[in-house]
């Protein structure tokens, strides 16, 4: 199993679990990471989501899913693999959405339309990079409304950060560059927002 994080995975645990609500998994048994598309496709996803965990392994992804009981998952699989596991597992209330990314895109359609969390099956990696984005923010979207309901979600997601950003310590003016960063780049947080956080940490620590 490798796990692959960008900067955002080291924040303080109460900013993590604001802003990553869902976890990306991706499931091949022929993975190389010295092969340059493999190199290419951690680095569209990465400027997606937070971490990318692999597996070679079915029955180790499978017992690692199994595990996991608070963030939705978003699995990426080849079509073999997929065909053997997702049947298996689609029911499960983690996995929230699929996408099979293979090499022979007409066969592995067959068993794939009939499973529902299936979103396609892809033989390039951008097109999964722009369902993916969308079916985050979806995401997003829902749990925070699901959480707060009634309120506006913006609002609350906007009070959650400043509240995670008053509660960290003294010395973690770095960890809140990192996070301005990553709200930065995903494209859907107003940057009026992002401003008006920082100032807010800053008088924060200033009085």
């Amino acid at each position: 199993m490798t796990t692959t994080t960008n900067r955002v995975a080291v924040l303080p645990r109460p900013i993590r679990r604001v802003l990553q609500n869902f976890l990306l998994v991706w499931l091949d048994a022929n993975f190389d990471e010295s092969n340059e598309d493999f190199k290419n496709s951690i680095q569209h996803l990465r400027r997606i989501v937070a971490s990318i965990t692999t597996f070679t392994d079915a029955e180790e992804c499978v017992d690692y899913l199994s595990k996991i009981e608070q963030e939705k998952v978003f699995m990426i699989v080849s079509g073999s693999l997929g065909r053997q596991v997702i049947p298996e597992i689609e029911t499960w209330p983690q996995l929230e959405s699929v996408y099979v990314f293979c090499g022979d895109q007409l066969v592995h359609e067959q068993w794939a339309s009939k499973i529902h969390k299936v979103k396609g099956v892809y033989t390039k990696i951008e097109p999964i990079c722009e369902a993916l984005q969308i079916d985050r923010k979806n995401c997003d979207r829902a749990m925070i409304s699901m959480n707060f309901n009634g309120i506006d979600p913006l609002f609350m997601y906007t009070r959650l950060l400043k509240e995670a950003l008053l509660n960290m310590e003294d010395d973690d003016t770095n960890s809140i560059k990192e996070l301005t960063e990553y709200c930065d780049q995903q494209g859907d947080i107003d940057k009026g927002e992002i401003k008006k956080i920082e100032r807010e940490y800053r008088d924060h620590q200033a009085s």
